[in-house]
């Protein structure tokens, strides 16, 4: 569901009022859904200890004082970026900090006295997907704990076409699949609430 890019790593070229997230712990507000969720091309705010770093995300990686150390790498599939003088390093299921850490680690042979600097300028590994009869259908970036109502509120909601009690979340987990019912009138009458599961990266919501 990821594209695969052409180039792993290009120079750094930052487009005018280009948004960057850095290591910087910060609380997404939970208050309106912009703030939850994006469209796949925009910056999505990211928290230390909560963002992996998934196949597809964008990373602006400089080193301080020198400009030839200075890449945007986009995550392989296989979670591996490339970067000068270190080569490949993985990058997928690390923070910002543990990657950040890593890598000024392999690059001390090399540069002595690193100050490594590690942004992720776009996120496209934190996507959910809603399909099917919401009045807004599409991917969505995933950057808090989000449930499937929740998701179908950001989805716009349900069009007068769905069968609400037909619903179903779709995981793919270790070469796995595994559904799970959701009846939308049962979950807004507080009926069988387990029912409302938190979404994982990747899951497909899908609205008969």
């Amino acid at each position: 569901m990821v594209a695969i890019l052409a180039e792993a790593c290009a120079v750094r070229t930052p487009g005018p009022g280009a948004m960057t997230i850095q290591a910087t712990p910060s609380s997404p507000s939970r208050d309106s859904a912009a703030a939850l969720i994006t469209a796949a091309s925009s910056t999505a705010q990211a928290w230390e200890n909560g963002f992996l770093i998934g196949p597809g995300d964008v990373l602006d990686i400089s080193v301080w004082k020198d400009e030839a150390l200075a890449r945007s790498c986009v995550v392989r599939p296989d979670g591996v970026i490339s970067f000068p003088l270190i080569g490949e390093v993985r990058a997928g299921g690390m923070t910002v900090s543990q990657l950040k850490t890593d890598m000024e680690q392999k690059l001390a042979t090399y540069v002595p006295d690193v100050v490594l600097t590690v942004e992720v300028k776009q996120i496209n590994s934190m996507l959910i997907y809603i399909i099917g009869k919401v009045k807004s259908p599409g991917k969505f970036i995933l950057n808090a704990d989000i449930d499937v109502l929740q998701a179908l509120a950001m989805a716009g909601g349900l069009n007068e076409f769905a069968n609400g009690n037909k619903i179903k979340v779709f995981r793919q987990e270790n070469d796995k699949t595994t559904m799970f019912p959701f009846e939308y009138d049962e979950v807004v009458e507080g009926k069988r609430l387990e029912q409302n599961i938190n979404l994982k990266r990747g899951d497909i919501v899908v609205v008969p």
